[in-house]
C-alpha cells in the first residue's frame, strides 16, 4: 500500500478543494494518508514568492477561480471575510492534536471548513474558541495552540517540506515524488495506479532542461528584457 503525505496550510482555498476532492480523485485504489500541516508563507518566502494575493490581478482571479471550482466540483466554499490572514493560531490548534506532526482527517476538516464555509472570520475569537472545543477530544493532554509542543511541530513539518522540495500546497509526496495542486491529483492518481509513464525517463528529465534567462532576469525581470530591446 502507497503512503501519502499531504501538505497543506488552512489558508489556501485549494487545500480545501483538494481535501474535499482526495477521495473520489483517487476512488479504488489503496493508499494511507497523513496530513501535515504546515506554514504557506515560509515555504513561498524561501523561493521570494508572493503568492498569489500578494499581485492584485491574481488575487482577484484567484478568488474568483476557487470559488468557481467549489462550484464545480460541488464543494462549499465561501471566501472567509479577510484573507489572506495570518494562519499561525489555526495551525498551532491543529498540531495541538498530533504527537508526530501529523493530523488525522476529522481534524483537517475541521479546520478547513472553519476557514472555508460560512464566509466568516477565520481568526474571530469566539469562532476559535468554538473550533476548540469541538477538537477538545482531539487534543493531546496539556496541549492547546499557545503550547511549545505545537510550535515545534509546526517548525519542524515546515522545515522537512522545505527539505522535501515542496514550494506550495497542497502537495502529495509518494515515493519521494511531489505532486502539487489540485489539478496535480490525476496524475497522483496515475502513478499510484501504476501508469507506465513513470517508469521512463520524463519525470527525472525535466530538471535537465536549462534556462533560456541570463540569471539577472530570472524571477520575472521583465524590466531587463525590455531595455534590451526584446519587447
Amino acid at each position: 500500500m502507497k503512503h501519502i503525505t499531504f501538505y497543506l496550510d488552512f489558508v489556501s482555498p485549494y487545500a480545501w478543494l483538494a481535501y474535499e476532492r482526495l477521495p473520489d480523485a483517487l476512488e479504488g485504489l489503496s493508499y494511507s494518508v497523513s496530513y501535515k500541516p504546515v506554514l504557506l508563507g515560509a515555504l513561498l518566502q524561501q523561493h521570494a514568492n508572493p503568492g498569489p494575493a500578494g499581485i492584485a490581478p491574481k488575487r482577484d482571479w484567484t478568488y474568483r477561480h476557487v470559488t468557481w471550482l467549489g462550484h464545480a466540483q460541488g464543494t462549499p466554499l465561501q471566501m472567509p471575510a479577510r484573507h489572506p490572514f495570518n494562519p499561525l493560531p489555526l495551525l498551532r490548534q491543529a498540531l495541538a492534536c498530533s504527537d508526530d506532526g501529523c493530523i488525522n482527517r476529522f481534524v483537517a476538516g475541521a479546520l478547513l471548513r472553519h476557514v472555508w464555509q460560512g464566509g466568516h472570520d477565520a481568526l474571530d475569537a469566539e469562532r476559535l474558541r468554538v473550533l476548540a472545543e469541538q477538537l477538545s477530544e482531539q487534543v493531546r493532554p496539556g496541549q492547546d495552540m499557545h503550547s511549545d509542543g505545537p510550535k515545534a511541530l509546526l517548525r519542524a513539518n515546515t522545515e522537512a517540506a522545505q527539505a522535501a522540495g515542496v514550494f506550495g500546497v497542497p502537495a502529495f509526496e509518494v515515493d519521494g515524488k511531489l505532486f502539487w495542486g489540485l489539478d496535480g491529483l490525476p496524475m497522483l492518481r496515475a502513478y499510484l495506479a501504476g501508469d507506465a509513464w513513470f517508469d521512463g525517463p520524463q519525470w527525472d528529465a525535466v530538471a535537465q532542461v536549462p534556462s533560456g534567462l541570463a540569471p539577472a532576469a530570472k524571477g520575472w525581470c521583465a524590466i531587463d528584457l525590455i531595455a534590451g530591446g526584446a519587447f
